[in-house]
């Protein structure tokens, strides 16, 4: 009896490991093959002499046809996820690119007060000429970001020249931005939906770990949408999550990073996204549940739906904190999520992806990257992906 219930114990470990394989993906040992994607890029690289120790946190969007605009963040030393805004430019598709433009500058007093920055998210209107760039300041003697405003800028020429403007924010909140900016539309009027979160935990021990959508219908006033309610079993740090719709025209669905409630640098066991659903053009959401497809470890992934109806799913293999490989899955409408490929490594380290869909079944991406398997976020990173045909 004691040899069958060991063999038994014995499969159902083979089991979960080979779900768990399937699910986190696998790299090449030696990064002989670097992955799916092409065209790949450098758009900028981090100067060893400079006052920033580290690039990073792109987000990419379109200005026209062939001019694309990626804005990330560089960190001051000293400073955990603070620094300097700027935004690089490229007018022939990712072929080449322009000389940084700073959009968010640490050495520039607002009153008595300065700020540093981070964590830009780029935004261009469907119905509007106007670039936005929407992102997070914090107090410069503060040591982190994680008590952080909304702040914003504009751009009317495609990046080249920006104009920050005072938001009136209704939600008394800190906020941590990650996402991109989703438009729905009710009662004939655009509404625009914004995923953050806060780590109020991180310094209080009475704070709190919550998802959140902020919500707009002029990009310069902001009011709370709804929260994401935690999974009824457990407590999860729900965290830096992307709206995309869903299987229906009138269903969104956000997919969040996760993290251990209790101690928000540990992964789940086993490692993996949880997603949570709203049926009323954001107000209200569903309680949060697991996505057994999607593996997640304490690290940003890109989830989005194509014109073809497929949604994408990219995220960082291996352990907490690792974030060296990119994968990506993709699930066809009504059917089920593919098995795991190599989106991008080569022998170094890689994280927080951001893609747009360039047209049906070809998405451009950019991402933090690096040049050496012991050092991170010494590069930003562009490419192409071309998907098959559903």
């Amino acid at each position: 009896m004691m040899k069958n219930n060991k063999l038994i114990i014995i499969l159902w470990w083979a089991c979960v490991s080979i779900g768990y394989g399937q699910t986190r993906g696998n790299r090449p040992a030696d990064a002989t093959v670097t992955g799916a994607v092409r065209n790949v890029e450098v758009i900028d690289r981090l100067e060893e002499s400079s006052d920033y120790n580290k690039i990073w946190q792109p987000f990419l969007a379109r200005w026209s046809d062939t001019q694309y605009v990626v804005a990330y963040g560089k960190q001051l030393k000293g400073k955990g996820d603070m620094g300097d805004i700027v935004c690089a430019i490229s007018a022939d598709q990712g072929k080449t690119w322009g000389t940084p433009i700073m959009i968010f500058d640490h050495r520039l007093p607002n009153g008595t007060q300065r700020f540093a920055y981070n964590n830009a998210v780029l935004f261009h209107p469907s119905d509007s000429d106007v670039l936005w760039c929407f992102a997070m300041r914090t107090p410069q003697y503060y040591s982190d970001s994680e008590d952080s405003e909304l702040v914003a800028a504009y751009s009317g020429d495609g990046g080249y020249t920006w104009h920050p403007v005072e938001l009136m924010m209704e939600f008394h909140s800190p906020v941590i931005t990650c996402a991109g900016i989703v438009e729905v539309k009710e009662n004939g009027m655009t509404r625009y939906l914004l995923p953050v979160h806060r780590n109020t935990k991180r310094h209080d021990p009475q704070g709190d770990r919550a998802q959140f959508v902020l919500e707009s219908k002029s990009l310069l006033r902001w009011k709370l949408a709804g929260y994401i309610p935690q999974p009824q079993d457990q407590q999860v740090f729900l965290h830096e999550g992307n709206i995309a719709y869903g299987s229906s025209p009138d269903t969104l669905k956000m997919v969040m990073r996760t993290a251990q409630y209790g101690d928000g640098g540990k992964a789940l066991e086993p490692p993996r996204a949880y997603s949570s659903v709203s049926t009323d053009e954001g107000h209200t959401w569903s309680p949060a549940e697991p996505e057994p497809a999607l593996f997640n470890s304490v690290s940003k992934g890109f989830y989005e739906k194509s014109s073809r109806g497929q949604h994408i799913y990219v995220y960082n293999d291996g352990a907490a904190w690792e974030r060296k490989g990119l994968q990506y899955v993709v699930k066809p409408e009504g059917k089920d999520w593919s098995t795991p490929q190599l989106l991008y490594w080569n022998n170094n380290r890689n994280s927080y992806p951001t893609l747009i869909e360039e047209k049906p079944g070809v998405w451009v991406g950019v991402w933090d990257s690096s040049d050496d398997p012991e050092k991170r976020r010494t590069a930003i990173r562009f490419g192409r992906l071309v998907l098959d045909k559903p």
